[in-house]
């Protein structure tokens, strides 16, 4: 009741500042209590002023001795609710901080009140005790139930608090994570807060050596980040074995793979050591959550595929996803920078490196020889007999004879017995994205059109794409190429004038616009930021925009609930 009338009483204040008023009033009473008691044998006002406040009562000798423990009880109580107040006024001055960002502000701060109330409740519950004690009635007043409240909420509050202090730390660490990478600094400065430590920096592992070594050997250093989870494949750490040779054989260059790993467990521990043991350079230990996943995921757009992030030594971000060029182009690409991407990117023969990686002959044949081939395949197994058959009959017609244009033919995903090859499928598309990422935020060329082209037919029942040497002619969906194929009689004629190749697009282009198909583009994850636009690579409207999730029931990790 009495705590509740001094609520009320000071309802216009703020929850801290009705705490510390009730305490205040409580210290100024207790205060003089125990002034008095002290001077009351040497000052004669005090003696009197004393007998009215019934020092006396409590002071004499015998009493002093009786109640020394339930003074002592009172005092460690109104120090605990002391120290209560003292945290509720470090939250309080915490409140600068977006409650978003420091969770266990958020949760403290709407606590305050019910722990005011509990600290009021014990203050006024002091005061009785004290009024007790001075008085001539022995009548028992327990503090436990009040001390055990409020230490409770003492011990609370101590691990709310030390939980935001981290949070702000972090918090703080973030940023000028990020300030690192706006403004040129020492590389290891951002390996220290990638990892957050203050004190010590962790060490990195030396996979040459499998020894620990100091940050200090990646001073000055140009740096490949290798990023990733552990449900990666030996196929993904191979792709960086000629990036390790390059690094060999300029020592100004290091790999550091980074695990993005949030739950460390034994079996993980396990994997991540049989991972570690098939790098030859460098690995970090562990990461902080909060700081260096946090900043990966959210600045780097990581979203679980291996991605590696090319840095200077001032820690300036020269290319956010270099992996897709090391996939493509290997030891050709380095340093793999925008510099190289740029270089290469430009290149009209972009097709070769993606069939090099599944066919090194063929790869070899088109650069030697200027032939026609249909690369071909898709969902559907009877449009890729039915693409089979009349491509044949189309590259045996006599025009071509007569010309002496000879056409090839490769089923891509088919072995050559004629059975699925799901190995040579995955690496074709892992290509052709590859390329996607390398163009996606580029102006759009006619090679970007054509590998966004060929990128929306990835899922369709048909795709045909025909290639002269190591340039592509064209991409198309496969009722259109099969189109094409059927009207050969309709538009050969035009080959003795222009020539095979501009009278096949042209004839394409034109099915093209009379046909009403829709363009799917599926984006894949490793282009981190998504551009906010698309443009269709048939048409130029902007393409419309959709989420969607696919399981595959392959690869990736399995969610555990």
């Amino acid at each position: 009741k009495t705590t509740l009338a001094i609520l009320k009483k000071l309802s216009t204040y703020q929850w801290k500042a009705k705490a510390v008023l009730t305490l205040a009033a409580f210290a100024l009473e207790y205060g003089d209590f125990w002034f008095l008691a002290q001077n009351q044998h040497s000052d004669r006002v005090a003696k009197s002023l004393g007998i009215l406040k019934r020092v006396p009562i409590l002071t004499k000798p015998a009493e002093l001795k009786k109640r020394q423990q339930a003074i002592l009880e009172l005092n460690n109580l109104i120090k605990a609710t002391l120290q209560v107040m003292e945290i509720i006024d470090q939250f309080d001055k915490l409140s600068i901080y977006d409650p978003k960002e420091i969770t266990g502000l958020s949760v403290a701060l709407d606590h305050i009140p019910v722990d005011v109330y509990w600290s009021i409740v014990t203050v006024v519950a002091c005061s009785t005790k004290l009024t007790l004690l001075t008085s001539d009635e022995d009548k028992p007043y327990d503090l436990a139930p009040y001390s055990q409240k409020i230490h409770y909420v003492l011990n609370k509050l101590k691990i709310q608090l030390v939980v935001c202090r981290r949070q702000v730390e972090e918090r703080e660490t973030y940023l000028m994570l990020k300030k690192f990478f706006q403004t040129p600094t020492e590389v290891m400065e951002i390996f220290k807060a990638l990892t957050f430590t203050k004190d010590k920096p962790k060490l990195l592992i030396d996979g040459s050596t499998n020894t620990t070594v100091s940050l200090e050997v990646l001073k000055k250093k140009k740096i490949f980040l290798f990023i990733s989870t552990l449900e990666i494949t030996e196929e993904d750490i191979s792709y960086l074995k000629p990036v390790h040779e390059g690094t060999k054989r300029d020592e100004n260059y290091k790999i550091v793979w980074i695990p993005m790993v949030e739950n460390w467990t034994p079996e993980l521990q396990k994997k991540f050591e049989i991972l570690r043991s098939k790098m030859p350079w460098y690995t970090i230990q562990s990461i902080s959550i909060s700081v260096g996943i946090k900043f990966i995921k959210e600045e780097w757009n990581f979203k679980g595929k291996p991605s590696l992030v090319v840095m200077n030594h001032q820690g300036k971000i020269e290319n956010t996803n270099a992996l897709h060029l090391v996939k493509l182009w290997g030891i050709k690409a380095f340093p793999f920078d925008k510099a190289a991407e740029e270089k290469i990117s430009s290149e009209t023969s972009w097709i070769r490196p993606v069939i090099l990686n599944i066919d090194s002959h063929l790869s070899d044949l088109m650069l030697k020889e200027e032939k026609y081939i249909f690369f071909y395949g898709g969902k559907d197994n009877e449009w890729i007999k039915q693409f089979t058959a009349k491509a044949n009959a189309f590259a045996n017609d006599p025009i071509f004879k007569e010309s002496k244009i000879n056409i090839d033919l490769f089923c891509v995903g088919k072995s050559p017995k004629g059975g699925e090859d799901h190995g040579i499928l995955v690496r074709f598309w892992d290509g052709i994205e590859s390329l996607f990422v390398t163009k996606a935020h580029k102006q759009v060329d006619p090679v970007t059109q054509e590998i966004q082209k060929l990128l929306s037919y990835k899922n369709e029942s048909g795709w045909a794409l025909l290639t002269k040497g190591p340039h592509v002619v064209t991409a198309g969906h496969g009722f259109t190429i099969l189109k094409v194929l059927d009207d050969l009689e309709k538009w050969k004629e035009v080959i003795k004038v222009k020539g095979f190749e501009i009278s096949f697009k042209e004839y394409h282009v034109k099915l093209i616009q009379s046909v009403r198909h829709c363009c799917r583009l599926d984006i894949p994850s490793v282009i981190g930021k998504v551009p906010e636009k698309m443009q269709c690579p048939e048409c130029p409207r902007t393409m419309e925009s959709f989420i969607s999730y696919k399981c595959c029931h392959i690869d990736g990790p399995i969610a555990h609930h």
